[in-house]
Order: C-alpha cells, then structure tokens, then sequence
C-alpha cells in the first residue's frame, strides 16, 4: 500500500513547464524542502512511511491514509487557512479566488507527519494538516457517506423498536431532542408522543427543530376530506405512495402529520422508504437506476378552486444523487402530479417506462409498507426527500393538522447536537 517504500516504482523521468528532466533517486524527503520542480515521489519520516507525494505539471499527488489524493494547484491556494487568507473567526474565505493566477505553481513543498507546507512564488506560506486534505479531497469524499441512513422495509423498523419521544422531553431536553433527531436522520421518519391535540400545540412542536415553510397551503394547515382545495388529498379516497410538492423547484423537505381527530373508520398512514426500494433498484438494474437519476421530469399543479388559483411547475429527476459518491438524497415520486412528459426524446422515453416500472414495482411490494394509525397526541415527521407516504380510504369525520418545514433548519439542529446531518 502508500505506506511501503516506493522508490523502485518510481523511477520515471518527468518534466514541468520551463524545468529540465529529473529521475527520481528513491530517497525519503524526511522533512526536507524540495523545489517545485523536483518531479518525483519523495517520503515522509522513512520510519513511518504514511506519507508520500509526487509534483506534477498542474497539480500535487499525495498519497496518505491508503487514499490516492490529486490536488489542483489552484485549488491549494485558494483554500488556505492562513489568517490572511480565512477568517477562523467567522469560518469565512478572505482571499479573493478571482486574483489568484489560474498557472500558478508551488515554489517550494515540504511535508512532516501531519502537515503540507507550500511555499508560493510571492512567499506566501500555506499549510495544511493531512488528515484535513484526506477529509476534504475529491478522493476523501468519494469514499464518505454525507447523511448515514438505516434503509428499512416494515420488518425491519418494526424490528428496530424504535421508541417515540415524549413531548415533554423533546420540547424542554437537549437528550430528547437528540434521540428525536437522531431517529429521524436515520430512518426518514420520527414520532412524539403525548402532543396536545390542537394546531397551536403543533405549531410549538414543529418550531422546536426549524423554521416552518410557508407555502401556498399556509403556514399551519388543517386537512379535512372537504375539498377545500384542488387536491385530492382533501377527499376520503385511498392515496396512494407519494412524496409531496414534487411540483416545487425544492420539494418541501420534511411534513408534520398530528391526527386531531377521527370519528369512523380507516384512514391508516402508509409510510414507504423510498431509497430503500431505489436501493433495490439498484442492486437489481443499475441502468435503470442511473436513467431515473438523470432525465429530468416536468411535474404539475394546477388548481382553481375558490380563492385559490395556482400553477407550480418544478423540474427534476425521480432519483437525485451527489455526483462524486452516487449517494441518493432525494426522491421526487409522485404519479398523481407528473405532468407530460415533454422533457424526453421518444428513444429514452420507453426505457424510463421501463425503469419507472421497477421502481413502482419495488414500493409497492407489500413487505415494504409499514401501517401507522395516527391517533390524537401522536405526531408523525417524515422526510419528504426519501419517506413516501399514502392512506387507506376513510369513513366519517377526520381532520389532521401540520406543516412543511424548512429542510436546511432541521440539519442545522442536528448538527448543533453534534450528529451528523
């Protein structure tokens, strides 16, 4: 691996712009300045051997951690920590990226067991720890998960025993809190128990872990089956999987359900993990996980019902995936608001049927459905980037109330707890 003597393997000649031909001699820097030019691998501490690196014509290759690293040389002069160039108070950049030269090259380069040092033509020092440039390289990247997930089917959670908050606990302790949270960033859904049943005592809950989203339903929202609202939603009709306000540029990021009351029967909440059965998908058929990660879909809203007049377009693939690592973070499924597909050639359009079918295939599989009767004084959050839900058909009267929130205040929260969100 990086961390054996590499020197025979090394012996290639190189050139950088403007400098004559070196071969390399096999010899450890050992904390030793070596000029830029210099264009071979060279060592750190040949007791250790944890570290090595090599110049190229444009770039730095570190080896260090079993990770292969390429850094721009652009990109190691823009990201210096030095006081000049980053304000650690405000964890700002200060230096201005447009003013640093798109040639530029390290005069110097020197590496101990924990540390980078570049030296820049106009003497300029930059210094950067290797387990940071481990963390925060392409290379680092790629192998790290942004958001750690337990991907479930109904056994599973239910397995899983996960315990609802009490309310209490959740609104007045930074632990009940922490244990909500926690749930929630590992599972896409989260309960608390012992809610007041009333909008305002909602309203509290949800202003706990972020701001509240205010959208064209309103701020706080009361759902009852009397068509208020062009939606079919607002009937006591079965609903099927779905995640909501596809038909938003950014979907909403996280739904607040409290069931306030229901007088009749049915009208269970059907809750399904969406990265879950993409996961299935892609074990299965990469290429059509891979098509549903990149044709852009239109989906629609369209709605002319009393006072409420609105049309929402948003755009966007059914799978979003960071591209550097293909981690999945946001599912947009929703076949009540898809609108025409316009956005893709006749040869495509076919296969992503195809894929479309899969997926559909995979969250409707029964063992991936997990019931829940909301009941008042239980509140329901679910990630509206990766938890679909749905509803049996109900009887009689039934009204829920809830909210969007804010998805980047919920991280934030999280985060602050020290989880990593």
């Amino acid at each position: 691996m990086w961390c054996r003597r590499l020197a025979w393997l090394f012996k290639v000649p190189y050139q950088l712009r403007g400098s004559t031909r070196h071969r390399s001699l096999g010899l450890p820097c050992d904390r030793r300045t070596v000029p830029a030019a210099a264009a071979r691998w060279h060592h750190t501490a040949p007791e250790s051997l944890k570290c090595a690196w090599q110049l190229h014509g444009d770039h730095l290759e570190l080896r260090y951690a079993n990770t292969l690293m390429r850094f721009d040389f652009v990109w190691l002069r823009d990201h210096c920590r030095s006081a000049s160039c980053y304000n650690a108070k405000t964890n700002q950049r200060s230096l201005d990226t447009a003013s640093v030269d798109l040639g530029i090259k390290p005069k110097a380069v020197r590496v101990d067991e924990t540390t980078l040092f570049l030296t820049w033509p106009d003497g300029h020092v930059t210094r950067y720890g290797l387990e940071w440039l481990v963390k925060n390289s392409y290379e680092g990247q790629k192998q790290q998960v942004m958001h750690p997930r337990i991907l479930w089917n109904a056994e599973i959670y239910r397995q899983a025993q996960i315990p609802s908050v009490d309310c209490r606990s959740f609104l007045e302790t930074d632990e009940g809190l922490k244990e909500f949270l926690q749930n929630f960033l590992l599972y896409g859904i989260a309960f608390v128990d012992n809610v007041t049943p009333t909008k305002e005592d909602t309203e509290i809950l949800a202003e706990r872990i972020s701001l509240i989203r205010e959208t064209i339903y309103g701020r706080m929202w009361y759902f009852t089956s009397d068509f208020s609202r062009g939606d079919t939603a607002y009937t006591k009709l079965a609903l099927d999987r779905h995640t909501d306000t596809t038909y938003f540029q950014e979907p909403c990021g996280i739904q607040v359900f409290h069931c306030l009351k229901h007088e009749g029967t049915g009208g269970r909440t059907l809750l399904v993990d969406g990265f879950y059965a993409a996961e299935q998908v892609l074990r299965q058929a990469p290429d059509q996980f891979e098509l549903l990660s990149k044709v852009p879909l239109k989906h629609e809203y369209v709605e002319n019902v009393g006072d409420c007049h609105n049309h929402m377009i948003g755009v966007g693939p059914v799978l979003n995936v960071y591209p550097w690592n293909n981690e999945l973070y946001l599912i947009r499924y929703n076949n009540y608001d898809r609108a025409v597909i316009n956005t893709v050639p006749y040869d495509v359009v076919h296969r992503w049927y195809a894929a479309h079918r899969t997926l559909t295939t995979e969250l409707r599989r029964p063992e991936n459905e997990l019931w829940v009767k909301l009941k008042p004084g239980k509140a329901l959050f679910i990630d509206n980037w990766r938890v679909l839900h749905g509803r049996e058909a109900f009887t009689g009267y039934r009204q829920l109330c809830g909210c969007y929130l804010t998805r980047d205040d919920v991280l934030n929260t999280a985060r602050l707890l020290g989880l990593q969100a």
